[in-house]
């Protein structure tokens, strides 16, 4: 697991997590920690917890409570430091009134600790241009079924509808509320797509359409990324004109399920004009082994009977180590090729997807153009 979430007690996480940054979060996680230590009542909210799985982030999970108490107008006091809601008091001076708020609401927070991150990172949607336009450049397919894996809301699946640009080049519509500017560091030629009947899954999916879904993926988005709140504003905006289905499954079952033609969300289409893709980022690392297994079993399964297509933004095991970036990995599947899986290292991209740093070129010069 990442090394801001390793250490023997809380505190050490706590700590190691807020390193010797001076933002808002660092200072509250700092001082967390010492309440912790001390006691406070940060103690009593995380009692239970102690020896939490290393990669839980309880200090994000509650610095998450924390913000839906703002949003819902609960902890009007802690408003001057979210930048995201206007805020610009010095981070430096929150942890007093924090610790009042975390004091008055125990019940509420020891519940959010249960509710696993879910940032639902719209930034991604330039990584998964990217591998989308290497499997299109791949197989001359045009017509793309995506399906995600650990979809959270669904977001990224809106990724038709925004607005990509880079040097030379824009993909997308004009008017997209959601704009990924400088999204792709390398050559690139975006190319022309369709998506069709794009479907995720996810353990505990959250509904996009609904005030408490919205508050639930804004809280988990920093307050002081202004950036990041202008994209998932944008990409809740576009979710509430086109929404996405999320099935409640876990991604092995569900996978299966939607490549055999069987599932809720299955399109009932398996032929040649139309190439499936799998698809997920930053959300391997939450899975059990028996999971990873599962679903390569799966992929790897179908890949001999049809052609298949895979884009991931994951992690590799050295990034993990090192802290460092994710990585992306485009695979095809051909039963008619004797080589079998043929997996591309494309890119390493931000942890918030942008921006995308290609390793090499990607696409066809002449045939970029905003989906069709």
């Amino acid at each position: 697991m990442v090394d801001w979430d390793r250490g023997a007690t809380l505190a050490v996480r706590f700590r190691a997590h807020a390193g010797d940054r001076t933002h808002l979060y660092a200072v509250a996680m700092r001082a967390m920690a010492d309440d912790w230590e001390a006691g406070g009542p940060v103690r009593e909210v995380c009692a239970g917890h102690e020896d939490a799985p290393e990669g839980s982030a309880l200090q994000l999970r509650l610095l998450a409570g924390v913000f839906r108490l703002v949003l819902e107008g609960r902890a009007d006091a802690l408003a001057p430091w979210y930048a995201c809601l206007g805020g610009d008091a010095p981070p430096s001076t929150v942890w007093p009134v924090m610790r009042e708020v975390v004091a008055a609401h125990v019940p509420e927070l020891r519940t959010a600790l249960e509710v696993a991150p879910q940032t639902n990172e719209v930034g991604r949607a330039a990584a998964l241009l990217v591998g989308l336009t290497d499997l299109v450049a791949r197989t001359g397919c045009r017509q793309l079924r995506v399906l995600e894996l650990g979809a959270s809301a669904g977001l990224n699946l809106l990724l038709d509808r925004f607005r990509v640009t880079g040097p030379g080049w824009a993909w997308g519509p004009a008017d997209s509320p959601v704009v990924l500017d400088a999204a792709v560091d390398g050559a690139f030629t975006p190319a022309p797509f369709r998506l069709v009947a794009p479907a995720g899954c996810d353990v505990a999916p959250v509904d996009a359409g609904t005030e408490a879904g919205r508050r639930l993926l804004t809280s988990f988005v920093w307050p002081f990324d202004l950036h990041r709140h202008a994209r998932l504003a944008g990409a809740l905006a576009v979710a509430a004109r086109h929404p996405v289905r999320v099935d409640r499954a876990g991604a092995a079952d569900w996978l299966g399920e939607q490549l055999a033609g069987t599932g809720p969300a299955a399109s009932g289409r398996d032929d040649d004009a139309v190439l499936t893709v799998v698809w997920h980022s930053v959300t391997r690392l939450y899975w059990s082994p028996e999971e990873v297994a599962a679903v390569e079993r799966v992929l790897a399964g179908h890949g001999r009977r049809r052609r298949l297509g895979r884009v991931s933004l994951e992690y590799d095991d050295a990034a993990v180590e090192a802290g460092g970036h994710p990585v992306l990995t485009g695979t095809l599947w051909d039963p008619s090729a004797a080589a079998g899986a043929v997996p591309r290292r494309l890119a390493t991209a931000h942890h918030h997807g942008v921006p995308v740093r290609l390793e090499l070129p990607v696409g066809r010069p002449g045939r970029s153009g905003v989906s069709p």
